[in-house]
């Protein structure tokens, strides 16, 4: 693709996620091509709708399985929300099963029409779908660990806006590294690298549990209506705009990232990471850890590689 001239699909684009993703995509003048997928009837819909916003981006849908390979012929980058949504008392565990033969199929379709794209993906639990897509196209021998980005930017998101509220400063100028995974304790925001911030033992323990476990917030806030689904398409669309930066050529893209790495004993770990032409191009190492996060880090690891089997078995068995 020439520079801010790229084709994105969207995989879930009706869903609670998608819908709201495909509209910032939409208003992106990186993107000339936006390709809407579902299985829901309402599809063609939510692409007419958006068809009608006058910016640049041209809308396409594709409805239905027959649809997904010319959705996806000759995408740039596959972003993935698509799934079911968490519901009060539901564990991102409970969500596996169902999210797990969806990421499957979806990302046999990319494997087959789209080998070389970046996908992204937001479907939960991150932590192992991102390594049932690895498996996938590794059985169909397209496999390319730069290719496959898992979207953990909502942990950094909410890390920004809680640590701004905190110290009372300008979040815009904001931007705490969050390592590990994307559920629960496998998310670690590292406080202690926040250049001028200042926290008693209280409130570094306060603001941890808020920013791993602000889903749960908005999952009894949205009392069975659903889960974070605005804050998560923005997060999705934040790192997709970065993402695309990179591919253009921007020099200097780093971002938090759920790729595979050896920066840890995991196969599979969010920490900083330089985007370019090729993707996720190098996972950085996340630098001196606290006390506190030292001990977090040795508590969620176990969790996080348990998690990470349980999707590489799913997608073996």
């Amino acid at each position: 693709s020439a520079v801010n001239n790229f084709k994105v699909a969207v995989l879930g684009s009706a869903g609670g996620i998608g819908q709201p993703l495909s509209l910032l995509c939409k208003t992106s003048d990186k993107i000339t091509d936006l390709y809407c997928y579902d299985v829901a009837p309402v599809n063609p819909g939510v692409a007419a709708d958006l068809s009608h916003i006058n910016s640049r981006t041209k809308v396409y849908s594709g409805t239905g399985p027959e649809e997904l390979d010319r959705v996806l012929d000759g995408a740039d980058v596959v972003v993935i929300p698509a799934g079911v949504p968490r519901k009060p008392g539901m564990t991102r565990d409970d969500l596996f099963n169902t999210n797990a033969s969806i990421v499957q199929t979806l990302i046999e379709g990319v494997a087959k029409s789209a080998p070389k794209s970046k996908v992204l993906i937001i479907a939960n639990p991150v932590n192992s779908t991102v390594p049932i897509a690895a498996e996938v196209l590794k059985k169909a021998g397209v496999y390319n660990p730069m290719n496959l980005m898992g979207v953990t930017t909502l942990d950094v998101c909410r890390a920004n806006t809680f640590i701004a509220e905190n110290q009372k400063r300008d979040v815009n100028n904001e931007n705490v590294t969050v390592i590990g995974g994307h559920a629960g304790i496998t998310i670690l925001p590292l406080l202690s690298q926040i250049p001028g911030a200042k926290f008693s033992e209280d409130e570094i323990a306060k603001l941890t549990h808020r920013i791993q476990f602000g889903g749960d917030e908005v999952v009894q806030a949205k009392a069975g209506g659903g889960s974070a689904t605005l804050s998560m398409a923005y997060a999705g669309f934040r790192f997709t705009d970065r993402l695309l930066d990179a591919l253009a050529g921007k020099s200097g893209v780093v971002e938090c990232t759920f790729t595979e790495n050896s920066i840890t004993p995991a196969k599979f770990f969010s920490t900083p990471t330089k985007l370019g032409k090729d993707g996720a191009e190098e996972a950085l190492p996340f630098g001196k850890l606290s006390a506190y996060e030292q001990e977090m880090f040795d508590k969620m690891l176990p969790d996080l590689q348990a998690q990470i089997n349980k999707g590489v078995q799913f997608a073996n068995k």
